[in-house]
């Protein structure tokens, strides 16, 4: 594991745990107290919260509220929650924002230091999760290994001459896609690339632009949850019904369709599916 870990506690022990359990790994290990976070994150490569700090432990909208600037920024969240009933209607938010790296108290922590080694590196790596045809005329949908879904405006490079695209077949590690179109031409598109098209797209608070020319159209929070509260209106559900056929708890679907929280892919497709559409239609505005 490379880079920096930042401890955001205010307790010795958690410190002390965690610094032993990082020891044997190639890491760096800071620390810093939840009042400190905004200082502190900008030279991390991922956070691990304490939710039993003092700042956390009696309102959970505070570590929510941490966890989502750190992801904001493209930063790995991880995060301790304590064990307790009040902590279950935030757990599929947080589950969300660390990519499922979340522990219910102590005993998981081990297993929450190897999760968080696999995410650094898929990270690192710069993979594709997923290269498809959007159903907008155009573009490209392109889901990265940090699960950022983007859309890439043709022409995708300068051979591209605008034809259907006919298969897209992924290289063996993933880093690489290659699109067959129906004119024979073969076009590659790199994980590396649209990432760098991205960060460059970004306004430089953590959001991206709905369009960013021929670079790339991210889908932002805000926008995926008013995508996803237009359709469940349009099908005529509630999100009690919705929640019900997910499993979410109520209040994470309103977070969602509020934007206050951007879903995983995961959680996208649940949500589409409870609803009765494909996950692809949440990406265009037909």
């Amino acid at each position: 594991m490379d880079g920096t870990v930042t401890l955001c506690t205010d307790r010795m022990s958690f410190e002390q745990r965690w610094r032993m359990l990082l020891n044997a790994d190639d890491v760096s290990v800071r620390v810093c107290h939840p009042a400190a976070l905004a200082g502190e994150v900008a030279e991390s490569t991922a956070v691990v919260f304490d939710g039993a700090s003092s700042q956390f432990v009696d309102d959970d909208d505070e570590l929510l509220s941490g966890v989502g600037f750190v992801r904001a920024l493209d930063v790995v969240a991880a995060t301790v929650a304590p064990i307790g009933e009040r902590w279950d209607e935030v757990s599929d938010v947080l589950g969300d924002l660390c990519g499922g790296m979340v522990a219910r108290g102590d005993e998981r922590d081990a297993a929450l230091v190897d999760l968080l080694r696999r995410s650094l590196e898929r990270r690192h790596a710069r993979r594709f999760e997923l290269v498809g045809v959007s159903p907008r005329e155009g573009e490209v949908l392109a889901i990265l290994s940090n699960r950022r879904a983007v859309l890439v405006s043709r022409p995708l490079t300068v051979d591209d001459d605008l034809s259907e695209i006919e298969t897209i077949e992924l290289t063996d590690d993933d880093t690489a896609a290659t699109l067959r179109l129906v004119s024979g031409r073969d076009l590659v598109l790199r994980a590396a690339e649209v990432r760098e098209r991205v960060r460059h797209a970004s306004t430089g608070n953590g959001t991206l632009p709905v369009h960013a020319g021929n670079g790339a159209m991210p889908m932002d929070g805000a926008h995926l949850g008013k995508r996803l509260r237009a359709l469940r209106l349009e099908a005529g559900l509630t999100q009690a019904e919705v929640a019900r056929r997910t499993g979410i708890h109520r209040p994470n679907i309103a977070r969602v369709e509020g934007g206050r929280h951007t879903p995983s892919l995961d959680t996208l497709n649940r949500l589409a599916e409870a609803i009765g559409v494909p996950a692809t239609r949440v990406f265009s505005d037909d």
